[in-house]
């Protein structure tokens, strides 16, 4: 038989009643308005110098500050090889938000390709908001008309000239959590109306030895499992695309994981949070709730 995933659930997090809700408590708010007037993928020389300097110390310390405090490893650079043009043209890529460093360990395992990163808007105005905006996060619009229509368009012109774009589909960052959780169908809208396709990743754990453990009080390592690119099926009716582009992004991202009776379904229609799980080792789970 072969061996489970590492299941890390053994603290408990305060994890939301529905399954794109944000749990952390941000401490502060800069008050800057998202708006049509906001640089969403700023192109002034002052913002791309910094940017570059950013980039210079990501691969000098930072990235080997994740590889140390993540224990980060990574599966399926052979597949950013395989399609090395393909990408350069253009790609969102989808992982499940498991941790505040994630963002970081995708950007290693896509080394040497620099992606930008949609972003909560709340996170953009708090007190990691310069950090999250030179590692390249992007503010979604949530309270602004004008500056969604500036946004959209914003996002399809950056991907239209060969960026990356990456995206959390399950919407917010639960800590650990080992289920993939549903998907925005909203983020698949993007790699639809660019003609772009999806590259899944997904976070997987290991668990931790002793010292880790006990000393450091370490409850998983990560492992960054990349797949390979989901295209938009063009077949199908125009409003029917982005589902359909959701749907097998999820099941490729719950395949990745190494999961078989992952209890979500695939896209978000009010889902509550549920008890996770019973796979086919009979492990019975209580979780963190």
């Amino acid at each position: 038989m072969k061996k489970p995933e590492y299941d890390p659930q053994t603290v408990k997090f305060p994890y939301s009643e529905y399954t794109d809700q944000h749990y952390l408590k941000l401490k502060k708010d800069n008050g800057v308005v998202f708006d049509e007037n906001y640089p969403y993928f700023d192109n002034s020389p002052s913002f791309r110098f910094k940017r570059r300097l950013v980039r210079i110390l990501l691969y000098v310390l930072v990235f080997l500050l994740a590889r140390i405090r993540m224990g980060l490893k990574i599966e399926g650079r052979k597949h950013l090889k395989n399609n090395k043009a393909l990408l350069k043209q253009g790609v969102v890529s989808f992982c499940n938000h498991v941790h505040m460093w994630d963002f970081i360990g995708v950007m290693r395992g896509i080394i040497p390709f620099n992606p930008r990163l949609l972003a909560w808007d709340k996170n953009l105005n708090g007190e990691n908001a310069g950090l999250i905006r030179m590692v390249g996060g992007v503010p979604i619009p949530t309270n602004n008309l004008k500056g969604q229509v500036k946004f959209s368009s914003e996002v399809d012109k950056f991907l239209k000239s060969g960026g990356w774009l990456h995206i959390y589909p399950e919407a917010c960052m639960w800590e650990y959590y080992r289920p993939i959780r549903p998907f925005k169908v909203g983020a698949a809208n993007y790699a639809v109306k660019a003609d772009k396709p999806i590259l899944p990743m997904v976070y997987v754990y290991r668990k931790p030895g002793w010292i880790r453990r006990k000393i450091f009080g370490q409850i998983a390592l990560f492992t960054l499992r990349i797949g390979n690119p989901i295209f938009v099926d063009k077949s199908l009716p125009q409003e029917e695309r982005a589902r359909d582009l959701t749907i097998r992004c999820h099941q490729e991202m719950v395949k990745l994981a190494g999961i078989k009776n992952n209890i979500y379904e695939p896209i978000f229609n009010h889902s509550k949070r549920i008890d996770y799980y019973a796979t086919e080792y009979g492990v019975g789970y209580k979780g963190s709730f």
